[in-house]
């Protein structure tokens, strides 16, 4: 595996819930600009010890490791705050500093300031944000990179998001998921670029398949290999299976999912790995390239996602390619959120067996092959 070095982070052009999640519906506002976020950047990763993914032995160096893991609420100072933020992510600390480049999903804001899209009266909309300083538990746990296209990204509006932006860059952590956002991390003079998309104006556009492959495309001339994230589909216990076409949520429209995967990757991207549905959904290999449609609820402090069944299933997957985006090997390693909604690893595995069914079902011609360890693999 390529060891952590020196992150060098171009943010291109810097551009969540306006409905979702049990929200009240809201008009979008428009794209924003924050300021003093459009300048090349970079900055030096924390030094972390090793620890190799257990699917990956004696690899070529030339190799690069992946970490996705799903939906992060790591806590909400309108719901409740931990003692420790360390402590959201201890458990599973080892699965996070890995991988050579980690990415997570952040739904929610770091700020103290900026305006609820909630109502004063309001009894069914989230709107969630954490202490600017949880970005440093962020980088000491070893996540490099925070993906902010989802749905409460614009919880607290532009100046919400903004603050949340500089609160990452800060403590020296890669962003994306703005409008026009490619972020490229360099590890060993492997260039990585990571774009993210969601159905919203303050992200780049999920459910414009051509501004995809465009965007795509200027990502695959900036970098080696291309990982693309989404946060899209429906949710709940019911949204475990990805449909064929187009999918809404109290009437919003979250993606063709399907048809975005597969456009991104013709368009160039090496990796697809999804958020949004709550729940985990099938993976499957599309021109050779893997599409993972969602990684579950990673972490939900304050019992903002359920804490039994399915929407307490969730897992790090790690994915190993070649310095040229190919693909050589995956596995998911099985979490749950346990009690107030902290990420421990699952000894009872159900996410393997889990993601196995769905793959089955959803995906009967394309659908990974995987092992009863959580390794991915393509059908011989």
């Amino acid at each position: 595996m390529i060891r952590r070095g020196l992150i060098a982070v171009a943010l291109l052009a810097v551009g969540a819930l306006a409905a979702g999640c049990g929200d009240e519906g809201a008009a979008a506002p428009p794209p924003v600009t924050p300021t003093g976020l459009t300048a090349a950047a970079t900055v030096t990763a924390p030094t972390q010890p090793e620890a190799p993914p257990a699917n990956t032995a004696s690899a070529p160096a030339e190799d690069v490791v992946i970490g996705w893991a799903g939906d992060m609420v790591p806590a909400s100072s309108d719901i409740a705050l931990p003692d420790d933020p360390d402590s959201l992510l201890a458990g599973v600390r080892p699965l996070l500093t890995s991988p050579d480049l980690m990415i997570v999903n952040l739904e929610g804001t770091l700020t103290d300031g900026g305006s609820s899209k909630c109502g004063a009266s309001s009894t069914d909309c989230f709107a969630f944000r954490s202490p600017p300083s949880y970005a440093r538990a962020f980088r000491r746990a070893g996540i490099d990179l925070l993906n902010l296209a989802n749905n409460h990204a614009y919880d607290f509006g532009a100046a919400g998001y903004a603050d949340t932006r500089r609160a990452l860059r800060r403590a020296g952590l890669g962003v994306t998921g703005g409008p026009d956002d490619i972020t490229v991390v360099e590890r060993d003079g492997v260039r990585i670029a990571v774009v993210g998309f969601a159905p919203y104006a303050w992200a780049a556009p999920l459910t414009d398949l051509d501004a995809v492959a465009r965007l795509v495309r200027s990502a695959a001339d900036r970098a080696d290999i291309v990982v693309v994230a989404f946060h899209g589909g429906a949710e709940g216990t019911a949204a475990a299976h990805v449909p064929a076409g187009a999918e809404t949520y109290l009437g919003e429209q979250r993606g063709d999912l399907r048809a975005f995967g597969r456009a991104a990757i013709r368009a160039g991207a090496d990796l697809v790995v999804g958020s949004g549905p709550h729940v985990v959904r099938g993976v499957e290999f599309y021109r050779g390239r893997l599409i993972a449609y969602s990684a579950g609820n990673f972490v939900g402090y304050g019992g903002v996602f359920g804490l039994a069944g399915d929407t307490a299933i969730s897992y790090v997957l790690h994915v190993r390619l070649r310095a040229d985006g190919a693909f050589v090997s995956a596995r998911i390693h099985p979490t749950l959120l346990t009690g107030s909604g902290i990420a421990e690893r699952d000894p009872a595995r159900r996410a393997i067996g889990l993601v196995r069914s769905l793959t089955r079902a959803d995906f009967f011609e394309t659908g990974a092959r995987i092992a009863g360890n959580g390794a991915i693999g393509r059908r011989t």
